[in-house]
């Protein structure tokens, strides 16, 4: 018989303490389970997050590109001028290399109505490489600096040219419109070739490409195409006469600018109605056609001697 009097305890069955023990080990491996999902779900979204910068860094790229703008040519303009108004990174030059299909083999020779397009080729390298932006410019400084020692060693004869020209006329400010001028054909000269029936001014011997320059001090009054004179360059000086330089293949000034004797205003060519390589001068009391006088004397009235 069992003793009066006595508490038992309970013992716990096999069964039941099969469940805690599951019951812990379920909590126990609850936890890694959780934790493998999380895991999981940020590897899921960093492949997303991976996707979408590669996505969007193609779309923003297309974004930057923009259509070459293009200028219209109007009359009394030149390439240097161009690049110079409009800020073109290379100069003249590089609006001649990317025009080169419009503008022909003379970069000198622009007419008005020509459509020019401004630094196409320029925006198209900078696409190209966004990555490596710092050694693209190092790269396009350097010809930007071979381009600057140029435009100096032109800047040079014009200076060398002008004090030529001062000592021509004996200080007085006045210069022949070319260097050692040779007239080859004399004022008033008659012939069928011309409109009038006799030559307006007096033409000067020089190749394509020689200086031309201001006689004396004055303001421009149009600088541009004139029809049969081709490219010319009007000047009024401060005596109210005017002179005019004709067929010239290039312009370096342009209407309202200030001039000096001496000074150079473009380049001698053929263009307009010419039969070669020259420069045609005259003066006169207006600034058009017919008001012509003989050059050479108003050249030595001043000092010039020719």
């Amino acid at each position: 018989m069992p003793a009066k009097g006595k508490h038992r305890r309970t013992k716990t069955g096999p069964i039941s303490r099969g469940v805690l023990a599951a019951g812990t080990g379920g909590a126990v491996l609850a936890l890694p389970l959780i934790g493998a999902t999380g895991a999981h779900a940020a590897e899921q979204s960093a492949p997303a997050a991976t996707s979408a910068a590669a996505l969007s860094a193609p779309a923003s790229a297309p974004a930057a590109k923009s259509a070459p703008k293009t200028y219209s040519v109007v009359s009394g303009d030149y390439l240097a001028k161009i690049a110079a108004e409009k800020k073109v990174k290379g100069g003249w030059q590089k609006l001649y290399q990317d025009n080169r299909d419009v503008v022909g083999e003379n970069p000198s020779l622009i007419l008005p109505g020509m459509k020019l397009t401004l630094g196409a080729k320029a925006s198209g390298s900078a696409e190209a490489a966004p990555s490596t932006s710092a050694p693209s410019a190092t790269k396009k400084a350097a010809p930007a600096e071979k381009t600057a020692a140029p435009a100096e060693k032109t800047a040079a004869p014009a200076a060398e040219t002008a004090d030529s020209g001062a000592s021509e006329s004996t200080g007085s400010g006045w210069a022949s419109p070319v260097e050692n001028p040779n007239v080859t054909t004399q004022y008033r000269a008659s012939g069928a070739s011309w409109s009038s029936g006799y030559h307006t001014g007096s033409d000067f011997q020089a190749a394509s490409g020689t200086s031309v320059r201001s006689i004396g001090p004055g303001a421009v009054v149009s600088a541009g195409w004139s029809g049969s004179y081709g490219n010319e360059v009007v000047i009024q000086h401060e005596d109210g006469m005017y002179s005019q330089y004709a067929h010239l293949s290039s312009l370096e000034v342009s209407a309202g600018q200030t001039v000096t004797g001496g000074q150079q205003i473009g380049l001698s060519g053929t263009t307009g109605n010419s039969t070669g390589p020259h420069l045609h001068f005259e003066v006169r009391t207006g600034p058009s056609y017919g008001s012509d006088v003989d050059p050479i004397a108003y050249l030595r009235s001043h000092g010039v001697s020719i």
